[in-house]
């Protein structure tokens, strides 16, 4: 009776150091459709990393990238143009090579992939303000322009929209 305890309880002690306690982690693959020229998403730097690239260049520079980041806007006609988030404060506005391809109009809230030339544009205060003059502004609010205005450019030659996640389909 004492070996049948003895042994009882080794096969417990064993069965106890073979037991595994991992967790297997599920991560379902990002999936993407693809505008304009074939892209991949690797090697896409972070809208942060973007941003940087983008204080640091002047009027006239270009710079071949991909990056990555929240689609803002769309244009709601045709899907000629978006807005990629920057940070809180900026956005890339985002066209496409030779006018050659459309995003779809829902795809605001989505991540998006994007690879071209980035640019940025400068509109002078003088400038600024003839625009202000031309919209019949007052000119209390055309002399309270007194910066000029950066716009961050992109001219994507492609771009990846991370697909919406499906919903499980109901079971009766």
């Amino acid at each position: 009776m004492k070996n049948i305890l003895t042994l009882i309880g080794l096969a417990f002690l064993l069965a106890a150091c073979n037991t595994k306690t991992t967790k297997e982690e599920t991560t379902t693959p990002i999936s993407y459709s693809s505008f304009g020229e074939k892209i991949t998403e690797d090697k896409a730097i972070s809208k942060v990393e973007m941003m940087e690239m983008y204080k640091s260049m002047k009027e006239g520079d270009t710079v071949h990238v991909k990056f990555q980041s929240e689609i803002l806007d769309v244009c709601q006609k045709k899907g000629c143009w978006m807005t990629l988030d920057l940070d809180e404060e900026n956005e890339a506005f985002v066209r496409f090579a030779d006018y050659g391809f459309f995003v779809p109009k829902d795809a605001a809230d989505q991540n998006g992939i994007v690879e071209g030339k980035a640019f940025v544009s400068v509109t002078s205060v003088d400038e600024l303000k003839h625009y202000a003059k031309d919209a019949g502004k007052t000119q209390e609010e055309i002399d309270e322009i007194t910066e000029p205005e950066y716009t961050y450019s992109f001219l994507a030659d492609g771009v990846l929209i991370e697909n919406k996640a499906e919903k499980p389909a109901k079971t009766k």
